[in-house]
């Protein structure tokens, strides 16, 4: 059975145990669950590849968090000043991930974030076309998505 499922299991049955099905409640019993799973682990082989993977997939949600909130304040600030500031470009972005999950996941973080758009991916899958509102520096767009966006992919999905 996958570790998650029975992560997952265990939250049930503590909310089934506390008698109370809520956000909460479904929170405490999957971080005991959690605990009890890591007081477990010699049992189970797998288990430092689940907290690893979780950590990673927790760290690429925070992080996506943090550009988004970082990346809305320019957009904001050009939205609600008169005048345009914004240099919109497309950009071809040449990108390491392979497996189509990483594809999809970088565009979608790309698309999610507030002053850029993806638009499409090369046949060969090695270049990912972008809008950028802000598009002044095409070299610190592309690095930005390397050093950031796909490492984190890249960490969450192997």
């Amino acid at each position: 059975m996958n570790l998650f499922a029975i992560n997952m299991v265990l939250a049930f049955a503590w909310v089934a145990l506390t008698g109370g099905l809520t956000l909460g409640g479904l929170t405490t019993g999957y971080l005991v669950g959690m605990a009890a799973m890591w007081l477990v682990r010699p049992l189970f082989p797998d288990t430092g590849v689940y907290f690893r993977r979780l950590y990673y997939w927790t760290r690429l949600i925070v992080m996506f968090v943090y550009e988004l909130v970082v990346s809305s304040i320019p957009v904001v600030r050009d939205v609600l000043t008169p005048g345009q500031s914004s240099q919109p470009a497309l950009i071809a972005v040449p990108i390491t991930v392979t497996t189509d999950l990483q594809i999809t996941l970088l565009a979608n973080f790309i698309s999610l974030t507030p002053g850029t758009l993806s638009l499409d991916v090369s046949g060969d899958r090695s270049t990912l076309y972008i809008h950028a509102m802000f598009g002044d520096d095409p070299d610190a767009i592309r690095a930005q998505i390397r050093d950031r966006f796909e490492v984190w992919v890249r960490e969450a999905t192997e």
